[in-house]
């Protein structure tokens, strides 16, 4: 007896411990707007995520047959014996109980026995894997296809198989007076910035609108300044991008009726990654994410330079490109300015034509309405050739940027410095860069600097901005988030290994 007393107050202990395991487990769950617990009779206690299994499961073969043999329960054995499940295991341990609740199961816990627990799996492994929810604007040759949709609950169930974390918190708000539309928030709970969070719970609380048609609207609404064409949420419908958002400590927000997710703080660098930089290897990545970035700049500045340089410099012309440009333009009655105003507008109509029509049919006015334009202007003296290459290119230059909203962004910028390069030629420029670069020093998302890491200047940062450094330097999360944990993972030393031999 004496042998035994020790060995009993130990397993106390563990019970105790196991107790308040099961209690912290419960208590970060229920952070989570989509997470239940109810009591379907006096003395059973259910808990599951409601966006992660298949409820009709439960109300017909779950609680229809619990409730049918209430008499017959007395523990946790009976009550696996009469459930029609293929899985249903009983369990002591806290750690599987959190790790099968967040893949689908249900945690079945009778009142009076606290230390063990029934596992039905009841998870929807369908939900959301259909064929219509492929990526259709963000394409990527390497990596995952499979997109957000238009159900909240299916984009939350999507969310949480590529974010196996009890810690990932989901909390829903209401927002529209007509609509009623349920959104979503999503982050890390220990990881996120709580004043972020509490920024953005606050802006969305805040929000009087009839109906909330999709997310963009929210973006609109909620943005630092609403006063800028540049984007201060990244708006995407790849569940990959909006998980590494999530990893690195920002927050998304998912509204019903809209298949596109926004995440933030953001800032003007992050509209240049793609998901597609992550799979490759890092020097690849890293060039073709440098090259998208210099194309941005051949996109804005490459037709204000020239109407600039043919109206006011014509001194920096090379000798043998004189000549060229001079008969090309020998029998063009237009100002550069116009003839570059005609083409861009040109190139944007066709654009939008595009983007309008059946894709069958855009594709085809694309390519055949450019090639017949552009020859027939250029034949018709209104512009040329010259021109018609850089508008071209120019144009090209634009869809390389991963993110709609911000191209849309560039393709407007360029009428500015076109409309200034005319009137002041070189200086124009200068003075519409100034403005530019003012005008983004101004600007913040959820309270970040929009130019870090180049301004304010983060040495830390630049691993995993202009360059995609490898895996065993890109494992800190950015400091101007203010995560609460900095450390995304250890790198091991098989991973320098590796890396060492790529380099």
């Amino acid at each position: 007896m004496e042998g035994f007393k020790p060995h009993a107050k130990k397993s106390s202990d563990d019970d105790k411990k196991q107790q308040n395991s099961l209690k912290d487990i419960m208590e970060q769950a229920l952070k989570s707007s989509d997470f239940h617990q109810f009591s379907p009779v006096e003395k059973i206690v259910i808990s599951y995520y409601k966006s992660l299994i298949n409820e009709e499961k439960i109300n017909q073969f779950l609680i229809k047959e619990i409730q049918k043999h209430i008499d017959m329960i007395n523990n946790l054995q009976d009550i696996k014996n009469i459930l029609p499940f293929d899985e249903v295991k009983i369990t002591n341990d806290t750690q599987i109980v959190e790790d099968k609740l967040i893949k689908g199961f249900v945690v079945v816990q009778l009142k009076n026995n606290g230390n063990d627990f029934i596992l039905v799996n009841v998870s929807n492994v369908q939900m959301g894997h259909r064929k219509n929810n492929d990526t259709e604007n963000e394409f990527s040759v390497v990596g995952p296809k499979v997109g957000f949709v238009e159900n909240i609950d299916i984009n939350i169930h999507l969310l949480r198989q590529q974010v196996a974390v009890s810690n990932l918190v989901i909390e829903e708000i209401t927002i529209g007076n007509v609509s009623k539309t349920k959104v979503a928030i999503a982050y890390l709970d220990g990881v996120t910035n709580p004043r972020q969070i509490e920024t953005v719970k606050q802006r969305l609380n805040d929000i009087n609108l009839d109906v909330v048609y999709d997310s963009s609207l929210l973006d609109q609404i909620i943005s630092d300044n609403s006063n800028t064409i540049f984007p201060l949420f990244l708006s995407s419908e790849r569940i990959d991008r909006i998980t590494y958002a999530i990893s690195l400590g920002q927050v998304a927000i998912i509204s019903d009726g809209s298949p596109y997710v926004i995440s933030g703080p953001t800032t003007i660098l992050d509209y240049f990654i793609s998901p597609e930089d992550y799979f490759l290897p890092w020097i690849l990545g890293s060039f073709f994410r440098i090259a998208r970035i210099c194309s941005v700049f051949f996109s804005i500045f490459a037709t204000s330079l020239y109407v600039a340089v043919l109206t006011y410099h014509f001194e920096v012309i090379p000798e043998k490109l004189l000549e060229p440009l001079v008969i090309s333009r020998a029998n063009v009655p237009f100002p550069p300015v116009m003839e570059v105003i005609f083409l861009e507008i040109t190139i944007e109509l066709l654009r939008e034509a595009g983007a309008r029509l059946p894709a069958k049919i855009g594709q085809t006015l694309g390519i055949v309405g450019g090639i017949v334009i552009g020859q027939a202007t250029v034949e018709a003296a209104l512009t040329s050739s010259i021109l018609l290459i850089i508008v071209a290119l120019s144009a090209l230059a634009s869809f390389t940027t991963p993110i709609f909203k911000m191209a849309n962004t560039i393709r407007v910028l360029r009428f500015p410095f076109i409309i200034l390069a005319a009137i002041w030629g070189g200086l124009g420029i200068v003075a519409g860069i100034l403005f530019l670069m003012g005008h983004l020093l101004r600007l913040k998302s959820l309270g970040t600097p929009y130019l870090v890491p180049l301004f304010p200047f983060r040495t830390g940062s630049f691993a995993d901005s202009i360059i995609r450094s490898s895996y065993k330097k890109i494992n800190m999360r950015n400091k101007s988030l203010k995560p609460l944990s900095l450390i995304r993972y250890e790198p091991s030393e098989d991973m320098e290994d590796i890396n060492h031999e790529e380099s």
